[in-house]
């Protein structure tokens, strides 16, 4: 029987592993920038495996953007791929790409106990939609369908895109001079590593002081020592990101709980566990008693891409 193989290619890296029982084994990080493609990348990765070319049977590739057709273009780095010349150039009988978000939100079927933490207690209702955001390099939105009998889907969207939700004077003047530098406000132009050092940049501008730091690592670790300006900082993403993912469980009717992933987050999780997020996430007006007992949980687990693309292809193939 042969091997099958997943990967969940980024902007800067390429993660690979194999799977098999379920679980993920060999897991390997590749700079995108050392390879001329994702079939070279996994070239290496067999051989570093000790594993030839035909030895695996079928792939699964976690790819950002949307998926369609033969050919894809690989949004944050150079990459293309042909599925027909993947395949024979790797001798592959079967490849599947799926949407990064899509294989985030599977991902979260096989969550671990030591893998998430609990920011919103609740009880996830029984086949009702679950929404998967995600600040990192942008801001990501999916939702989780659980179709019974083991089986589920994830509905990629762009929901990330969304306009930015204003709730105060203090949010449209900061609105205001994110857009006086950039035009259009979407979600993820606040809401990702770029967003900090841009809000960053506005509470500056708007308060009268001078900006003394310019990248989310600073700013996260100011704030987590308390400088009063970064302490905004994070304190106003978390909000916003609460107001966002209350928006997705409105719209999709997202009972089935609330996983924030990505990069950004965890590296302040124990002030975004106490920031503004649960009052914003439930401040709905007339709906907000719609947000009783909706669980929001932290994803800690590292490569929920990859385990979710092993997921998509049992699925795909079973």
């Amino acid at each position: 029987m042969k091997l099958a193989l997943v990967g969940d290619i980024g902007g800067t890296n390429a993660r690979f592993a194999l799977w098999r029982d379920q679980a993920l084994h060999s897991i390997r990080v590749h700079a995108t920038a050392d390879h001329q493609s994702p079939e070279e990348a996994i070239k290496v990765y067999l051989k570093e495996e000790g594993l030839e070319i035909g030895d695996i049977g079928a792939v699964c590739l976690s790819v950002a953007g949307p998926v369609s057709g033969d050919e894809f273009r690989f949004t944050n780095n150079h990459w293309r791929l042909s599925k027909a010349a993947f395949c024979q150039a790797l001798q592959v009988d079967e490849l599947l790409l799926v949407n990064d978000f899509s294989a985030m939100a599977l991902g979260m079927t096989r969550l671990q106990p030591d893998e998430f933490r609990v920011v919103c207690e609740g009880t996830p209702e029984p086949l009702r939609p679950a929404v998967v955001i995600g600040p990192g390099t942008g801001l990501g939105v999916g939702t989780l369908l659980d179709l019974g009998a083991g089986r589920f889907a994830a509905l990629p969207g762009e929901g990330g895109h969304v306009d930015l939700p204003l709730s105060s004077l203090r949010e449209t003047q900061l609105w205001q001079h994110i857009h006086n530098e950039i035009g259009h406000v979407s979600a993820e132009t606040a809401l990702s590593g770029g967003g900090l050092p841009r809000l960053y940049r506005a509470i500056c501008a708007v308060d009268g002081h001078v900006p003394m730091l310019d990248t989310p690592e600073a700013i996260t670790a100011a704030g987590l020592a308390g400088d009063p300006v970064a302490m905004e900082v994070l304190d106003q993403f978390s909000i916003w990101l609460g107001r966002v993912a209350g928006n997705n469980v409105l719209t999709t009717g997202g009972r089935g709980g609330v996983y924030i992933v990505g990069g950004v987050i965890p590296r302040f999780a124990d002030f975004f566990i106490n920031s503004g997020f649960a009052k914003s996430f439930s401040d709905k007006g007339c709906m907000s008693d719609y947000f009783k007992g909706i669980p929001v949980w932290l994803v800690t687990a590292p490569y929920s891409g990859l385990t979710g693309a092993g997921v998509a292809l049992e699925q795909a193939f079973a």
